[in-house]
């Protein structure tokens, strides 16, 4: 496909490793498929992303979340979980909902103490953000080992989240064993086009990766001077914890935005409370969110 050949040329990858899914949710279900069976498990970060876990509850597998210290995922705590059965290791980096991320040496170490069974996925749907030198996107893994997959999707830096375009690389062999399992016509092909489209416009995405870049320490400086505890971000959102004080907890910050017309996430459903993670706008809108949180700090009405 056009899109196929696009990517392979963009990023210097071969096209028969490529595999791809109507979001980067389908390629975890697919995954999770294609190596599951029931009594199998996969090891994940107690904070990870919900769709690892959707798609290994649907083939009957179990679930093992790794303890988080500081919010980050822990190569050691998820290395004690894996065992005989243990099928998919996958890590967000930088991680979704936390935005916290996970250096070079420590995803190799990671998978040099794994099983050659076990297939590490690399989820890296906000690869694009992480600038620091000690950060590897996990792409050169693939070509150098055969039970790793990197993960990535149109949704984050290229704006195409509606549109729901996934994408894996990943050894060839598990790319056609997957392949099988597909089912046709999983990404339409307007999305395919847009994608297209998207991976030629260099000036939007230089924009985009510039308006995070500025706002994004701003916006953490700003939440933490109003007593709220902002986490240092790779991502294009920051993750902030709130007070447990009644009056000013993370649900009630969530209402008070919601009222005046800001819509942030409240991430409960990922065992995080007292947090709410706020995607970085444009300067309007990072300005709006920190007037906002200010009244609402201060106990003043939506």
């Amino acid at each position: 496909t056009a899109l196929r050949e696009a990517l392979a040329a963009k990023y210097g990858l071969e096209p028969e490793r490529l595999l791809f899914g109507c979001g980067s949710d389908e390629i975890f279900q697919l995954l999770n498929q294609t190596f599951l069976e029931p009594g199998d498990n996969i090891v994940q970060g107690e904070f990870g992303f919900g769709a690892y876990a959707i798609g290994a509850r649907a083939c009957q597998a179990e679930v093992r979340m790794a303890r988080e210290p500081n919010y980050r995922v822990d190569v050691d705590e998820l290395l004690k979980l894996i065992d005989a059965r243990t099928r998919i290791v996958f890590v967000a980096n930088p991680a979704n909902p936390t935005g916290t991320w996970n250096s070079a040496e420590e995803i190799r170490r990671l998978h040099a103490a794994l099983p050659p069974s076990v297939v590490l996925c690399l989820d890296g749907a906000y690869a694009e953000f992480c600038h620091d030198p000690a950060y590897e996107d996990g792409m050169s893994m693939v070509r150098e080992f055969d039970n790793v997959v990197v993960t990535r999707t149109f949704s984050k830096l290229h704006g195409l989240a509606a549109l729901r375009v996934g994408w894996a690389y990943m050894p060839e062999d598990m790319a056609g064993a997957i392949d099988r399992i597909r089912l046709p016509f999983n990404v339409n092909i307007p999305a395919q086009l847009a994608a297209v489209a998207a991976l030629t416009d260099d000036e939007f995405q230089e924009r985009s990766l510039a308006l995070v870049d500025q706002w994004r320490p701003w916006l953490t400086q700003q939440l933490g001077g109003l007593g709220l505890e902002p986490l240092p971000s790779a991502a294009n959102f920051v993750l902030v914890g709130f007070p447990t004080t009644p009056g000013k907890t993370a649900r009630e910050a969530d209402a008070f935005l919601s009222a005046r017309g800001l819509i942030v996430r409240y991430v409960a459903g990922y065992g995080l409370p007292n947090h709410l993670r706020i995607t970085i706008g444009l300067e309007e809108h990072n300005r709006a969110i920190v007037t906002a949180l200010q009244d609402f700090m201060k106990g003043e009405p939506a």
